[in-house]
């Protein structure tokens, strides 16, 4: 195997050599200036170019939801949608088999459910737990009527994040 590996290489072997960088979250954002070259030369060699770089905390996101369920119809207020979801956790407790509810691993449970028509977002719903509600008089807003029982409805979930925004997409398509 080469070293280093060339470009296009099937299989790359990553060892203990590998470090993750020194962030810290108040880090995320602010541009830092590299210089990246090989460990066996002088950082002042040629082979070394000048790279900018800002960490987003991409690996701080959120996971997307999981197990989205088909909506149901709220009985108090007929043609309402009720859309629930299971949350995802990054907590190291949440990787269990025992409990039915994940541990919350952000500040705050947040929730954005994008109403989606190909590839326009219709509405985006605010939630504080793990389901939305899509209200007769929205989908009247959105689609010209209530959404009938042989209808699908394309839908993009998001769990929030006070640290990074949105974390990982969900999108199904719902059959009423």
């Amino acid at each position: 195997m080469g070293n280093p590996a060339p470009a296009g290489a099937r299989v790359v072997v990553l060892d203990d050599s590998i470090a993750s960088l020194p962030f810290a979250e108040a880090d995320l954002g602010i541009p830092w200036n590299w210089r990246i070259g090989p460990a066996s030369r002088p950082v002042i060699d040629e082979t070394y170019v000048a790279q900018a770089f800002a960490p987003a905390g991409v690996g701080l996101r959120p996971f997307s939801v999981a197990h989205v369920e088909q909506p149901w119809r709220t009985p108090r207020s007929p043609g309402d949608l009720t859309i629930r979801w299971t949350r995802r956790s990054r907590a190291l407790a949440a990787d269990t088999w025992g409990g039915l509810e994940v541990s919350l691993a952000e500040e705050l449970e947040a929730y954005e459910v994008e109403i989606l028509d190909g590839p326009t977002v219709k509405r985006v719903l605010s939630t504080t737990t793990n389901s939305a509600l899509y209200t007769t008089a929205q989908q009247t807003a959105d689609w010209g009527a209530p959404l009938g029982h042989d209808d699908t409805l394309d839908i993009r979930i998001y769990q929030l994040s006070a640290l990074v925004g949105r974390g990982a997409s969900k999108t199904v398509t719902l059959i009423l």
